[in-house]
């Protein structure tokens, strides 16, 4: 398998790069022979031509980009892909400032950031604003793949299973098919980050949900992130204070979260509905 060396030449990134992968395995989903399309962004020429290199042979068919201008043309030509992975930095700006710009051009695929800057206010940054998962490069491209292979797998399960009725719970009404929170009828505008930790706790409605099971649905069971074990919890408490401040922006007396401390957090009302 190829590495990440400077000085190693490998074809074209700014061309599709595809390969057979080495075993059937290293395939995305449950289906035989299926392919995953990634687009790629990153500005360090070198780097670029070897994780594409390496995605590749691991199984995936990358177009890789220099840049994200670059990147959205690619996609106003109608071209397509499975999901999107983007350095931290990039010529003109940061990777994260890329997100906006794809939801208003209508391209809601996933995200996940490869960046050699794993700072962990990046990370919840990214977390916050929508991206499913912050991978720090010196974790090497083959985590990087079976990262993307856990979330695409849990897209594709989530498609298959049928719609989660809405849950109405005091003034909260949760839209799980729209991924949408509406308290006293105004949308929240959660991002899907946040959503899916509104409605774990509000799920378990008047129970304490912990730091791990939080993280967890934003990420996978055992997901590691943060400095030290319980680095995580940095992330949680920063995506909680947005969701707060989210709801105190509609109604400056909201209170349904609470914390408990060194533990984790729950719903306060306990009467929960599916409407």
């Amino acid at each position: 398998m190829p590495t990440l060396e400077k000085e190693m030449v490998w074809p074209s990134a700014d061309a599709t790069i595809t390969a057979s992968a080495t075993h059937q395995s290293d395939q995305v989903g449950s289906s035989a022979g299926a392919r995953v399309k990634l687009v790629l962004v990153e500005d360090d020429p070198d780097y670029r031509e070897a994780a594409s290199a390496e995605l590749a042979e691991l199984g995936f068919e990358v177009q890789a980009f220099a840049t994200g201008d670059e990147m959205l043309e690619y996609f106003a030509q109608n071209n397509d892909a499975d999901m999107i992975v983007l350095d931290w930095k990039l010529p003109g700006g940061l990777g994260i400032d890329l997100l906006p710009k794809l939801h208003d051009r209508g391209i809601r695929l996933p995200v996940v950031f490869l960046t050699g800057m794993p700072a962990t206010a990046y990370e919840s940054a990214a977390l916050d604003r929508g991206a499913l998962d912050f991978v720090d490069k010196a974790r090497g491209v083959p985590i990087l793949a079976k990262r993307i292979r856990l979330i695409l797998d849990s897209h594709r399960r989530a498609r298959e299973t049928p719609a989660k009725a809405a849950l109405s719970c005091g003034k909260l009404v949760l839209r799980p098919d729209l991924r949408r929170a509406f308290w006293d009828g105004q949308d929240v505008n959660l991002t899907v980050t946040e959503f899916n930790i509104v409605h774990l706790i509000v799920s378990h409605a008047g129970e304490h949900v912990t730091y791990r099971a939080i993280y967890d649905c934003v990420h996978h069971a055992g997901f590691v992130a943060g400095n030290g074990d319980e680095g995580y919890r940095t992330n949680v408490r920063s995506s909680i204070k947005r969701i707060r401040n989210k709801f105190r922006a509609l109604d400056a007396t909201f209170s349904e979260v609470e914390n408990f401390p060194a533990f984790g957090y729950r719903w306060r009302t306990a009467s929960v509905q599916s409407v």
